[in-house]
């Protein structure tokens, strides 16, 4: 497989999808949104962006399976599977705020080989893959060197369907905004980790997520020098709904503090 060749091929589709996406935005209006759950909301570019994503990506690798937020296709225990959200930051679309992304990740025999974010706003294109550097447009990035916490500045996302563990994630807010330069929601936890592989964030962190949303901005991350984990610092970040990451200088302290709030009591 030539990762590097498929990498471009991807990066075309995203940005297709991307101008797909960027089009219809003018044309929305209130009757074409469907409400999934409270504060979840999907529209007919968000299913149609990923009918377009799924059967571009079918074309490149046949036999392939899908993880893939609206469902168009789906996995079963495939060499390849590919993890697609195909407008991730629904609701900043809707209402006109950047960021919001298309994000494609493949992974063979389970483990993630290639990673692309499109921001679409911003027109930024993050990618890496197996053994590869990050990118941006092109341009390496690397993961910040800073390590005080003082110096830090840090994404996260609120919960918007589960939450069993608001108090405790308030308490680590608290925590950080005391101690660090602040803390950013942008809404599109994708673009989240390309902004620590990129260097704007030293971390980022969420609870609720899932494998479509941080598959290709994890991987991406991780080629660029930072760090990704659960809570409890093992490998369930990709399934398991939480995730903690920063840049390779700051993990171990960044991680430490996340995981007294946030990781399992015993």
């Amino acid at each position: 497989m030539n990762y590097k060749q498929l990498c471009f091929q991807v990066q075309d589709i995203a940005r297709e999808v991307g101008d797909f996406i960027r089009t219809e935005q003018k044309k929305l209006s209130a009757e074409n949104i469907e409400i999934k759950s409270v504060a979840s909301l999907v529209t007919y570019v968000d299913k149609t962006a990923e009918q377009r994503i799924v059967s571009a990506l079918k074309a490149l690798i046949p036999d392939s399976g899908f993880v893939a937020e609206e469902g168009t296709a789906e996995s079963h225990n495939e060499k390849y599977t590919w993890f697609v959200d195909p407008l991730d930051g629904t609701t900043n679309y809707l209402f006109g705020i950047a960021p919001h992304s298309v994000s494609i990740a493949l992974a063979e025999d389970g483990k993630i080989v290639l990673g692309v974010v499109y921001e679409i706003g911003a027109n930024e294109m993050f990618y890496a893959w197996k053994d590869s550097p990050a990118y941006c447009n092109d341009k390496e990035i690397k993961a910040a060197s800073r390590s005080k916490m003082e110096e830090t500045l840090i994404g996260t996302g609120f919960p918007y369907y589960d939450f069993d563990r608001v108090d405790d994630y308030i308490s680590a807010m608290k925590y950080l905004m005391r101690n660090t330069l602040g803390l950013r929601r942008f809404g599109s936890a994708a673009v989240d980790l390309c902004y620590v592989a990129s260097g704007r964030f030293d971390a980022f962190y969420e609870h609720a997520l899932h494998a479509w949303d941080v598959a290709a901005g994890a991987f991406i991350l991780q080629q660029a020098g930072g760090k990704v984990t659960d809570f409890n610092g093992g490998d369930n970040w990709l399934f398991g709904g939480q995730l903690v990451s920063a840049s390779g200088s700051f993990f171990d302290t960044f991680y430490s503090i996340i995981h007294a709030y946030l990781g399992d009591k015993q």
